[in-house]
């Protein structure tokens, strides 16, 4: 095992990977910009380096700093946590060549996953369910018109190398597809340098379920059940939940099944989150791979016990993982509602600036991940997250109840959060009863 390492983010992650280090006896370093020089959070580590200032062009996403710092620290090896440098196939070559251990899959299976189209293709092949369109990229407006008159409209324009909707289009007849078309390409090769895109039949009304995996580096490869992420808004998730409510238990077993082809044929080690959509009648669809922790984790941590993170550092150091497939239980029912600061009231804003007070909730069940207190300054430079509150109950109804608890006991003061808008989210009965889709947070509060 690692006797010391480095954790190549911040916030509520980096903490997380300071605690489960403690705990296996594992000295830390940190990284830092000048915007959080001081945290409190920093203190959990061991030793702690400044890399740059504010923006994270500057610091965070800086490979050569984020080096020299494990270099400096005498690291054997560097967790990227989630966002980020996380899912940068570059970044963890880098890290393996100066003999640093990468703690996630190899560059090779990040570069093939991180690819939309090439993900898809592979899921193909695995016989991994995906959403009929295009079986490679769209090279010409004619090509995308033949696949939709085929597959028929509404078709969705997807980037090949995006994430968090950028690149992605509906287009419900001829017209709007040649618009969409050169807007996706515009947008991805703005976003990510790469204007690539792909297309497929647009499923309206989906549920998003993802199926947490994990490999190691001794043949071992195995999912930890699914969580549903159906909450969002703008593909940007608020609530998670596992088990997925209303989903048949013939359903769950075939997609986890799928999720494991998938990185086997990958050749996927750590830890990693296989996403798909369920059209309304029942039909589950591969979208893509995230080859890193997620934010949601905890949620899978509650319903099997296993540390997620530890469970990383065991792969990473070339271990075998202590737990087979049979081992892996889902007992009863976890839920997960990012704190975030931002204003619901006002298009999400987000609200940087002074935290005054921080109550934080207890009780059974109850696990709330965060790095603020009283006194905080929340950056305008970073993601607006600030915390997770998690709670674990024997069952759903009785997880709901406890989370409205638990919501209503949270007291963070100072700036505007999300708080009042998942409170509304857990009392309202279509959440209840599990009646909800992709679309819910838009159709149902319009800011």
């Amino acid at each position: 095992m690692f006797k010391r390492i480095l954790v190549a983010n911040r916030g509520e992650i980096a903490l997380r990977v300071f605690r489960a280090c403690r705990e296996m006896g594992i000295e830390t370093v940190a990284v830092f910009s000048e915007a959080d020089r001081g945290a409190a959070y920093l203190r959990a580590a061991d030793e702690a380096y400044c890399i740059g200032p504010p923006k994270a062009a500057d610091s965070y996403l800086k490979i050569d700093r984020v080096i020299s710092a494990a270099e400096i620290g005498n690291v054997q090896a560097i967790h990227p946590g989630y966002g980020f440098l996380a899912e940068n196939a570059h970044f963890a070559e880098i890290c393996r060549s100066c003999q640093i251990e990468f703690v996630g899959p190899s560059h090779e299976a990040m570069q093939l996953l991180g690819d939309k189209n090439a993900a898809r293709s592979l899921a193909m092949k695995s016989g991994v369910p995906t959403v009929p369109g295009s079986e490679g990229l769209i090279e010409s407006e004619a090509q995308a018109m033949a696949i939709a008159h085929e597959i028929g409209f509404p078709v969705l324009i997807k980037a090949s190398a995006g994430g968090g909707g950028r690149g992605m289009r509906v287009a419900s007849n001829d017209l709007a597809l040649k618009s969409a078309l050169q807007q996706a390409k515009a947008e991805a090769g703005a976003a990510f340098g790469n204007a690539d895109i792909y297309l497929e039949k647009y499923v309206a009304h989906p549920r998003h379920v993802e199926v947490q995996v994990i490999a190691d580096t001794h043949g071992n490869a195995m999912h930890l059940w699914e969580r549903d992420c159906t909450m969002q808004r703008r593909h940007q998730k608020l609530v998670e939940e596992s088990p997925a409510p209303n989903l048949p238990q013939a359903t769950r077993e075939a997609m986890c099944e799928a999720a494991v082809r998938l990185i086997k044929a990958a050749d996927y080690t750590n830890a990693g989150t296989v996403e798909f959509i369920v059209a309304p009648e029942g039909h589950f669809y591969f979208i893509e791979l995230n080859a890193r922790i997620q934010v949601e984790h905890p949620v899978t941590e509650m319903i099997t016990g296993i540390d997620l993170i530890k469970a990383q550092l065991i792969v990473a150091a070339g271990e075998p993982l202590p737990f087979k497939q049979e081992d892996i239980k889902s007992s009863g029912c976890a839920i997960e509602c990012r704190i975030n600061a931002e204003d619901p009231e006002h298009g999400f804003r987000p609200c940087p600036g002074k935290i005054t007070q921080v109550i934080p909730p207890g009780g059974f069940g109850v696990r709330f991940d965060s790095h603020i207190h009283a006194g905080y300054e929340i950056s305008p430079f970073y993601d607006s997250l600030i915390g997770k509150l998690i709670v674990h109950q024997p069952t759903r109804h009785e997880a709901i109840a406890c989370m409205r608890r638990a919501l209503g006991e949270l007291r963070i003061e100072g700036v505007k959060t999300t708080v009042p808008l998942s409170l509304k989210i857990l009392e309202h009965s279509d959440f209840v009863e599990g009646r909800v889709d992709t679309t819910f947070i838009e159709r149902t509060w319009t800011n």
